[in-house]
């Protein structure tokens, strides 16, 4: 039954068209500012890769921010919705361990290819054509998913609240996206995340003290615990313990869980995106950007790898960090999709007296619907704003690794090898229009296919998980020999689809949307695709030997040639972030950090992913303990105190750690705008900071690298 619009149309046209204007006015005005006052010109590098100068808090913040989806916020409460409290927990857990594991792989990919600008270029330069061909298709088809995913949860809320046409949603969210894009490239998708994140994050501790702290309708743990057990007493949950809402021990949820695993791991270890922050990470900030969520790595670092002259590689700051990301979907789910369970006997619930259809659950109004309840018109206006934060920011950085895609791997790999770096940016902005408006196309066409969020989530892994072992051994193992590689995750994917379609067709004896998207043809297809390169990959190895890889063609790879940019802006290409001349020293000295960053990444790996896959939640999946109202508040109060460790870790610290920067080009600014001191002629002059004291000319500090006297050089200086 169609459920009216709590906000008027002009309510979707204003957040989604207003919005998205000032976001791509504030990033143009922003990429000026830079270019003006901080040398960072838009090259081909820059816009790639932004010199690879970004510090941990920013490249934390944009990894919470890409791994924010629209699905994150809306799938996880749709599954706490279904299954309870285990729903968040297993979104959360399931989803997280990637993130941690590809920490391993972004330390890998800095040392063994210090100048790629996408993964494929390493699949190239190891295996050669037809692995490189093979790869790019499951590259892009990752970018889809994902996005299209994106698209579809995103147009569904803004139409649920508004009444605005999905149809202008899925082409309207990504325009604004596009056009920073377009203009501020991977800075400015660094920039936005940071912002997005920062509110995202906000509205989320708002919808939580809501929940359990001041609202009329619960206010209270305690008033959601007993709602819960009312609502298991009314609609017990099938293969629950006790048919209770408030249990681990889910039989459907813990098939979600595989499901959820499997597929994040082909979302990340496949994703462009992932791999553009890993690239563009100051080599010794790459790890605490990935594993900024582990409370431990600092522990780790600080006794048993690192010298205390190494600090540069992570602050004590980050003990305190905690899991940024996993609370996100944790606790949002844990407050929206309870909140919704507890609330639905209520009139203020906008399907009251019925439950919410399963379509409905399936297309993310679960959250939309919990904030009406609570907030009135108020939580829609949060959720749309939520929403489109999501839906923004992985969009940017969807839009960003499927430029470099068509621009280093496909253009100038096939096309024009000897591309000037005019052309490459040429090449960047005309993919980002171009994808935005493929994509939604595709995500109209899906739309009127009927095809949900909620049913993209759980089909990526059957589609693309086939190729995550492979890609994987690539950059970890020397022995993976091409023909395992260019083969094994085509097959992988023709037994993901049989083992998908038969299950489907054998479980209720036909192939329609509802049939296919259900959990146990999804759990065979999702397995079978993770998994299949175990039994595939050793038998290739075997018949054509073990390869004796010695990883020089990666660090052959080589940056974009930019001269041409520098000389038509007059500036020393030198003078760009990213750009100066390194010496075979400073190549050494980045090898030992990145090594010992290795060793931290992969201790964290292992402690971290047996915390959270088998040391907290199975026992009480085992025991099939039902949750005690005290225990439950404790459950809340912990996910509470976790987002806010998660604000301050990626909300709070970036500015922080960039406050240096930041004064710097405040100070010129303020000199320009008073008339005190105009940006001059670029020129090759270098200067250093000394506590502070500037030596030489007037020069921004270069906050990016700092030797082990304390030194910070530059490598950009203004004239006075």
């Amino acid at each position: 039954m169609p459920i009216d619009p709590p906000l008027n149309v002009g309510w979707g046209y204003g957040i989604v068209l207003g919005l998205g204007a000032v976001f791509a006015l504030g990033m143009v005005l922003v990429t000026w500012i830079l270019k003006r006052y901080n040398n960072e010109l838009q090259t081909s590098e820059m816009f790639s890769t932004a010199g690879r100068t970004v510090k941990s808090g920013l490249v934390a913040s944009a990894v919470v921010s890409s791994w924010t989806w629209a699905a994150t916020l809306l799938q996880s409460s749709g599954i706490a919705y279904r299954y309870g409290v285990s729903g968040p927990f297993w979104y959360a857990s399931g989803a997280t361990v990637q993130i941690l594991l590809f920490a391993t792989i972004a330390i890998e990919l800095k040392r063994r290819a210090p100048n790629a600008h996408t993964f494929l270029e390493i699949i190239k330069a190891r295996y050669g054509v037809a692995a490189h061909i093979v790869f790019t298709v499951f590259g892009l088809m990752t970018n889809i998913l994902v996005t299209a995913m994106l698209l579809t949860g995103g147009s569904a809320v803004v139409t649920s609240l508004t009444g605005m046409s999905t149809v202008a949603a899925c082409f309207l969210l990504p325009l604004g996206v596009a056009i920073y894009t377009m203009f501020g490239g991977i800075k400015a998708t660094f920039l936005t995340d940071w912002v997005h994140t920062f509110i995202l994050l906000i509205i989320i501790i708002i919808f939580s003290l809501v929940t359990y702290a001041s609202s009329d309708l619960l206010g209270s743990p305690q008033a959601v615990f007993d709602l819960l057990v009312k609502a298991a007493a009314d609609h017990p949950v099938e293969g629950n313990a006790g048919g209770s809402y408030l249990t681990m021990q889910s039989t459907e949820g813990a098939i979600f869980f595989v499901i959820n695993i499997v597929g994040n791991f082909g979302t990340v270890f496949l994703d462009n995106g992932y791999y553009n922050k890993a690239i563009a990470a100051s080599p010794v900030h790459a790890l605490p950007g990935y594993t900024k969520t582990s409370c431990f790595v600092n522990l780790i670092e600080y006794t048993t790898l690192l010298k205390p002259q190494q600090e540069t590689l992570l602050t004590p700051f980050l003990i305190m960090g905690g899991i940024s990301w996993f609370a996100i979907p944790w606790l949002m789910a844990t407050t929206m999709g309870l909140a919704a369970l507890a609330l639905e006997g209520n009139p203020a619930f906008p399907t009251y007296p019925n439950r919410m259809d399963d379509a409905d659950v399936s297309a993310g109004l679960v959250v939309p619907y919990a904030a009406v309840a609570l907030l009135g018109k108020g939580g829609a206006v949060a959720v749309l704003l939520i929403v489109f934060m999501a839906v923004t920011s992985a969009s940017s950085a969807e839009l960003i690794a499927v430029s470099s895609i068509f621009t280093y791997d496909i253009y100038q790999t096939y096309f024009n090898p000897t591309a000037s770096g005019k052309r490459l940016i040429y090449m960047s902005h005309c993919m980002v229009v171009g994808f935005g408006l493929f994509m939604a196309a595709f995500s109209v066409g899906l739309f009127y296919a009927g095809i949900s969020m909620g049913y993209l989530y759980v089909m990526m892994g059957v589609i693309i998980s086939s190729a995550v072992i492979p890609a994987t051994l690539t950059i970890m193992w020397k022995g993976h020999n091409k023909w395992a590689a260019t083969c094994v995750p085509p097959i992988g994917l023709a037994c993901a689809l049989i083992a998908w379609l038969v299950t489907a067709s054998k479980t209720c004896g036909k192939l329609d949307v509802e049939c296919t998207g259900s959990n146990n043809p999804m759990l065979a297809g999702n397995v079978m695709a993770l998994l299949s390169p175990l039994i595939f990959t050793p038998i290739f190895t075997l018949i054509f030997g073990v390869d004796n890889y010695d990883w020089v063609s990666m660090a052959a790879i080589r940056k974009g040639d930019d001269h041409d940019l520098a000389a038509e802006a007059h500036i020393d290409l030198e003078l760009i972030p990213g750009e100066r001349l390194r010496t075979a020293e400073d190549d050494a000295a980045e090898q030992v950090k990145l090594l010992h960053a290795s060793k931290v990444a992969k201790i964290t790996t292992v402690v971290l992913t047996l915390a959270l896959l088998i040391l907290w939640p199975m026992p009480m999946y085992g025991t099939g303990y039902i949750f005690s109202e005290k225990f439950f508040a404790g459950w809340v109060v912990v996910g509470i105190i976790w987002i806010f460790g998660s604000l301050f870790a990626v909300g709070l610290f970036p500015v922080w750690e960039g406050r240096a920067g930041l004064a710097y080009t405040i100070k010129a600014i303020y000199l320009d705008i008073t008339g005190k001191q105009k940006p001059g002629h670029h020129h090759a002059s270098t200067a250093t900071y000394t506590e502070g004291k500037e030596t030489g000319v007037d020069t921004p500090p270069n906050v990016d690298t700092v030797d082990e006297k304390g030194l910070e050089s530059t490598s950009h200086a203004v004239a006075k």
